[in-house]
This record gives structure tokens, C-alpha cells and sequence, in this order.
């Protein structure tokens, strides 16, 4: 389900650029130090804008290593990060468990058990720490679930469950920025949730999987229904990122809100444009 939220790389300046994956890497590395390859295995872009996001709005110390990793075997590479990497890297891997743990409570899938049994010792720890964000995380799979299992096609509640999820997991810590911080992970979650399903609704459609977007996609104006509301999302969620006073790294961030979250829309959109020439030849 992550993923969405990633940089234009062809509109960043170089330097830009490089310190984006500087940061990704950084996050990898502290993945890794605290939970192994298999901490490694849950690293998204998704996280990596979170990381930068508060960053900025907290102003935190930044740190910069050089090191090498399996990716990158020869040449070392260049690591930010600061506090809030590593709370990036726990939320990835409290994510990664309850999704695993969901997927083997709802569907007995072994990947689910395998994954939740190599992340349970690591995710307890982190649940000890994060309880607020752990018990909402947990409620929230759950809800989403039986939603999916009653196969819901109403796409505020679908959507909105897994922004709720998304908002908690941005509040850093309950202070003033906290409201702010609420509705930019609540948007930007339904974003994400939205994007999931458009990007999956085919393949849901041929296997006769649920998805959300079921009954819309029987309307004519589907695709222009759809394109409304993914962008209503990222308004709503640019629109109060707009009001934080966040200075560092804001043309990063910008990118990837007002640019880096339609890659895969992109993508989707040339595809099916080219199968539609494709079938007229």
C-alpha cells in the first residue's frame, strides 16, 4: 500500500536530490542498525518524506555518515538523520507487523505468520514505546478490515480508516503543531489508500478481489471522478503543510506533494493510454 508519496527526481536541483536519497539511505541504515534485514525489508518512500517533513518543522540535528551497504558495496554512500529517523524506522516496522498480523488473522496467509514471527520481538519493543500510536495502528487495520471483509464501497469510510492510521502516525508528539500534523497524515493517508486501490482496481477486478472503487468505476465519469478526488486530497493536505513554518529542505518537500506523489497516477495513466493505441492497431 506504499509508495505513492516519492520525488519528482527529474524537477530537483542536484543537490537536492542527492540529499533526498541521503536521507533514504540514512533511514535504511538506522533500520538496520535497530532491526536487522528485516527491518530493512519494511523501508518506504513514504517514511522517507516524513523523516524530511519533520525535520524541518522540528528544526532537528542533522547527521551525516558515509557508509557502505549491499546496494552500494564499493563506494560509500552519504546518510542523514536525525531524531526523527528513528522514529520513522519504528513506525515502518510497527506498520510492517500489524499489516503482517493482519494479513494472518483475516486470510491465514503464511507470509503474514512467517513475517509477524521474524517483526514480534521488535515490534514490542516499539509498542512499549508508542503506545498512543500503537493501539490507534492496530484499531485502525482491524476496522479496515472488516470494512474490506463487508465489502465497503463507501470511499470516505474506507479511505478515511486508513487516514486516521496516517494522522496519528505523523503526531511526532502532542504539542502545538499537533492538529496540523493530524490533518496532513489524515489526507495524505486517504491519498494513499485512493491511490492503492486505482493502482490495483484492474488486477482486483480480473482475480474478483475487493476494492473501493468498484461501483464507481461502473460510472461513466469514473477517471475524472477519480482524478477529483486524489487531488482534493493532496490539496487539503499542501494546503495545511502550506501553514507550518517549515524552511529546510521545503523545496524537497514541495516536490514531493505538489509533483512526486502523481508519479505513479503517471504511470498508470501512459499505460493504459498505450493499451488503449495498442488494441486500436
Amino acid at each position: 500500500m506504499f509508495g505513492y508519496v516519492t520525488i519528482n527526481a527529474d524537477e530537483l536541483k542536484v543537490k537536492d536530490y542527492r540529499k533526498y536519497k541521503a536521507y533514504y539511505c540514512g533511514l535504511c541504515r538506522v533500520l538496520k542498525e535497530e532491526y536487522g534485514f528485516s527491518g530493512q525489508m519494511t523501508l518506504t518512500y513514504d517514511m522517507t518524506f516524513a523523516v524530511i517533513f519533520l525535520t524541518s518543522l522540528y528544526e532537528s540535528t542533522v547527521e551525516k555518515e558515509m557508509h557502505r551497504c549491499k546496494v552500494h558495496p564499493v563506494k560509500k554512500q552519504a546518510m542523514l538523520r536525525s531524531e526523527m529517523t528513528k522514529y520513522a524506522a519504528d513506525m515502518n516496522v510497527l506498520l510492517a507487523y500489524y499489516h503482517l498480523e493482519d494479513d494472518w488473522s483475516d486470510e491465514k496467509k503464511m507470509s503474514g505468520l512467517f513475517g509477524k514471527g521474524i517483526l514480534k520481538g521488535k515490534a514490542e519493543k516499539i509498542i512499549g514505546s508508542y503506545p498512543r500510536q500503537s493501539r490507534v495502528i492496530a484499531e485502525k487495520l482491524k476496522e479496515l478490515s472488516a470494512l474490506e471483509r463487508e465489502n465497503c464501497m463507501d470511499l470516505d469510510k474506507v479511505a478515511g480508516c486508513f487516514g486516521s492510521l496516517m494522522a496519528e502516525l505523523f503526531v511526532y508528539k502532542k504539542d502545538v503543531w499537533e492538529e496540523r500534523l493530524r490533518d496532513i497524515g489524515f489526507y495524505l493517508g486517504k491519498y494513499i489508500y485512493l491511490m492503492d486501490a486505482y493502482d490495483d482496481l484492474e488486477k482486483d477486478l480480473k482475480e474478483g478481489c475487493y476494492n473501493p472503487l468498484g461501483e464507481m468505476y461502473k460510472k461513466e465519469d469514473y477517471e475524472e471522478r477519480m482524478q477529483d478526488i486524489l487531488c482534493m486530497m493532496i490539496a487539503e493536505c499542501s494546503a495545511r503543510f502550506e501553514k507550518l513554518p517549515c524552511l529546510v529542505d521545503v523545496d524537497i518537500l514541495r516536490n514531493i506533494l505538489y509533483d512526486g506523489v502523481w508519479n505513479r497516477y503517471r504511470a498508470i495513466q501512459k499505460k493504459r493510454t498505450e493499451g488503449k493505441e495498442q488494441k486500436n492497431v
